[in-house]
């Protein structure tokens, strides 16, 4: 799904950005909590993710190579899990965020696999426990109809970006990375012609940096190679891309 709608009072970025800017111009439109999810198959000599290719006729960043991903629905605060997030990831998630809701590390990570879903009929999870119970209408159905619960011990954070002021859609993405022996079924026909993703490929990091990418994927394929590398360490860092006054800046979460 392309998260162009809604907005969570989780959402925050530097309060510079609230205000009008010179000129007399309205304040820059509110980010929307988004969550990214990036595939590494790491079983090669040489890692690769899968990246998909969006419609050329959408309104949103159209033709690009991207990773799935969209905004937080209302349904995925409630979906049964398996694991939690890491003490690191949640502390990263909230850092920086107003009034940040028990649930938001959870909706996020849950988000990022419903959409992978949706995008590219790749069921993350584990079969280990049986079909989920009490699932939520909607795309989770799947999940339960092919007797898989995500698993969020399996994922792990990599990066924070905020679409900078000025575009007409912001976002604000959390980009987490899962290892592909995560992938528990798929439903076959999700990518066609037609679809939001009419392509899928799996190409290591130098491939991936060749293809026609939004600036922020770039980067964050960057973040991504460190941590590989590091093998996912919780000690390794976890940045956060936004603009201020017309700066890009990058802190660390």
């Amino acid at each position: 799904m392309d998260p162009i709608s809604g907005a969570d009072p989780a959402t925050t970025e530097p309060p510079a950005s609230a205000t009008p800017e010179r000129g007399g111009r309205p304040p820059a439109a509110r980010p929307r909590n988004a969550a990214t999810l990036i595939l590494v198959d790491r079983k090669g000599r040489t890692p690769k993710v899968l990246m998909g290719r969006r419609h050329a006729g959408l309104a949103f960043m159209p033709g690009k190579f991207v990773f799935p991903g969209g905004r937080i629905e209302t349904w995925d605060r409630h979906m049964p899990v398996a694991g939690a997030l890491s003490a690191r990831a949640e502390a990263a998630l909230t850092a920086q965020v107003v009034r940040p809701p028990h649930h938001l590390g959870r909706s996020l990570a849950l988000a990022a696999i419903r959409e992978t879903y949706e995008e590219t009929g790749l069921l993350l999870g584990t079969r280990d426990y049986g079909a989920p119970e009490d699932v939520p209408d909607g795309p989770w159905a799947a999940f339960r109809d092919n007797g898989v619960l995500p698993d969020l011990e399996a994922m792990h954070l990599v990066a924070r970006a905020i679409t900078p002021p000025g575009r007409p859609r912001r976002f604000d993405t959390r980009f987490f990375a899962i290892d592909r022996t995560a992938v528990a079924g798929e439903t076959p026909g999700v990518v066609t012609p037609d679809s939001e993703l009419v392509e899928l490929v799996w190409v290591n990091l130098s491939q991936a940096r060749k293809l026609d990418l939004p600036r922020i994927t770039d980067v964050i394929l960057g973040d991504l190679e460190a941590q590989v590398a590091g093998g996912f360490a919780p000690y390794l860092p976890i940045p956060f891309y936004f603009e201020r006054r017309g700066q890009r800046q990058r802190v660390l979460l």
